[in-house]
């Protein structure tokens, strides 16, 4: 009797990943990533997440694969589970970590597919944590304090966390990004974060459908005067915020929809 093919993956460059091909790989932390949501094997903001692999693998290994290269590697993932599902791709140095690596090594990259996801429902409250991601601009792996300040938050009773850098300004949340409404337009915090992809896709689909936007230095003193709050990520492009510190927040019904539908407008692409 044939044997049915798995409903999820995880493959190292295109294919079926071994146990003696991720033993290494489960006690290494320097690599870096993107998550995704794939609905009806397509993409949103695919160029966005090959420009991050892309970049990070050239600050991190001082070269990156072609981007056909990981597109293939994406296909393959994407045709050996269902049409809908959540996909990782981690991309990593085969000359490991706390060495050099020598030149003309090249990166690989190893895929995970596992359900489709959403997030949760929200409204999501956030405690307050001083604390600045190294490499602030790299989606990498190994950062033990988003966990950490996560479960901190949830003994506070709070849903998750929210971070603070040195100048008094919060930058992001432990696996989101942060976005303000002061009633008028979207409002982007200024501070050194990771710029996440949904991100980019609501900022450039909101500057084509005419909703105004800026960028501004948000610290705990101003949120009192703005008139709601959201995270978002690959599960979701907004959940609402209720609360940051001891600052409760209002449920802007408005601003939500403008994050909706600026998500829902941007297309789908097959990698």
């Amino acid at each position: 009797m044939p044997t049915a093919s798995p409903a999820f993956v995880t493959q190292r460059n295109g294919q079926d990943a071994s146990a003696d091909t991720l033993a290494p790989l489960a006690f290494a932390g320097h690599a870096h990533f993107t998550a995704m949501q794939v609905r009806d094997r397509k993409i949103r903001g695919l160029d966005l997440h090959l420009d991050r692999l892309r970049s990070a693998s050239m600050q991190m290994y001082g070269r990156a694969l072609p981007d056909e290269r990981i597109r293939a590697y994406l296909r393959s993932a994407i045709a050996a589970g269902p049409a809908d599902l959540s996909l990782t791709a981690t991309v990593y140095s085969p000359a490991g970590e706390f060495v050099v690596a020598a030149p003309g090594i090249e990166p690989e990259v190893l895929i995970r597919t596992s359900p489709a996801a959403t997030g949760p429902t929200g409204p999501v409250s956030l405690a307050t944590f001083d604390y600045e991601r190294p490499l602030a601009h790299v989606k990498h792996v190994g950062e033990v304090a988003k966990t950490h300040y996560l479960r901190a938050a949830v003994a506070q009773g709070f849903d998750d966390a929210a971070f603070v850098d040195r100048h008094g300004r919060l930058s992001e949340a432990s696996i989101w990004n942060l976005v303000f409404w002061d009633g008028e337009a979207v409002v982007w915090p200024i501070a050194d974060m990771l710029i996440g992809t949904t991100m980019g896709i609501v900022r450039r689909q909101l500057e084509r459908l005419g909703v105004a936007q800026r960028d501004q230095e948000i610290r705990l003193t101003d949120l009192s005067g703005l008139a709601g709050a959201a995270v978002m990520n690959s599960w979701t492009p907004g959940i609402a915020v209720s609360g940051i510190g001891p600052t409760a927040l209002p449920q802007a019904a408005i601003f939500m929809q403008a994050l909706h539908s600026a998500y829902k407008a941007e297309r789908q692409h097959t990698p």
